[in-house]
């Protein structure tokens, strides 16, 4: 009797937060389900169309596979770099020298501006004639790019845009350096490691996990990247190199109105994500190591 009442008083503190995910996570995600085997453009009442709308992504929609294509072909080139730079930075910002916290806040900063704001910047940045980028190079004899104007340099454009914001990253991976027990480095120095080997047979396996993680929030987050892109490249750039994923998702959605459709490309996606995801947790009994 005692423990039920003891259950019934937990349950009624975290009463608001279960009606906030039943309401707000749960039935919007149950009801998208819904939608996508439907055709429905919010005015009128949904249609009951089976797996049309699945049908029609997978064999009759091409600017769905270039959309797809577009978003894995970032996903090769930021991920990776964004994990590269942010463990190197984080290495550097983990050397005991004077000042270091101030360096650590200027390179957090960039993370914890708005999107919006940061992607305007970069516009003009970017831009091939008054660019500040383009500037510089011609000021040293180099023709810039066209960037977000050109189709081949569009993407990558938007990569180095996302690699300023990895001061997030670095932040955990610095907290994950300093979790690192120092009797470690003591022992390899003692045997003769050099700085090269203490780093590779000591710093990355004992951070795998820190780097598994921002791995996995990085391929997350790059299959559901939109602000920048719909900002910088209207109408997904030129030749539709820079159409993600959930820029075209947003396009069904509310350009078009066919919720139904575009509820469908909200579920394969979330399929996606967790078939990679899934990938990524089977390789990691080979190259992650947890202590103990």
């Amino acid at each position: 009797m005692v423990s039920a009442k003891k259950s019934l008083v937990g349950y009624a503190f975290i009463s608001p937060w279960l009606l906030g995910f039943l309401a707000f996570t749960a039935y919007p995600f149950l009801t998208s389900l819904y939608l996508s085997f439907t055709r429905y453009n919010i005015v009128q009442t949904p249609v009951w169309v089976g797996g049309a709308n699945y049908h029609n992504l997978l064999t009759g929609d091409p600017l769905f596979w270039k959309s797809l294509g577009v978003t894995f072909h970032f996903a090769l080139i930021a991920v990776p770099l964004g994990v590269i730079l942010g463990v190197t930075l984080a290495l550097l910002l983990n050397l005991d020298l004077k000042g270091m916290g101030v360096y650590r806040t200027i390179f957090f900063l960039p993370s914890i501006l708005p999107t919006v704001a940061t992607s305007v910047v970069f516009l003009w940045l970017f831009n091939p004639e008054i660019g500040l980028i383009n500037r510089i190079l011609r000021a040293v004899g180099v023709t810039g790019p066209e960037w977000l104007q050109s189709p081949q340099w569009a993407l990558p454009s938007l990569v180095i845009l996302s690699l300023w914001a990895v001061g997030g990253s670095m932040v955990i991976y610095l907290a994950g350096l300093k979790d690192i027990p120092t009797h470690l480095y003591e022992a390899a120095t003692i045997d003769g490691a050099t700085a090269w080997q203490r780093l590779r047979h000591v710093t990355l396996p004992m951070l795998s996990p820190v780097i598994f993680f921002n791995l996995i929030m990085g391929v997350i987050g790059v299959f559901q990247y939109f602000t920048e892109a719909y900002i910088m490249t209207p109408g997904g750039g030129p030749e539709d190199s820079t159409h993600f994923y959930a820029v075209y998702l947003f396009e069904r959605a509310w350009r078009y109105l066919d919720m139904g459709y575009a509820s469908a490309m909200a579920w394969v996606l979330f399929l996606v994500i967790m078939v990679i995801t899934g990938l990524l947790f089977w390789t990691q009994r080979r190259w992650v190591h947890y202590e103990g």
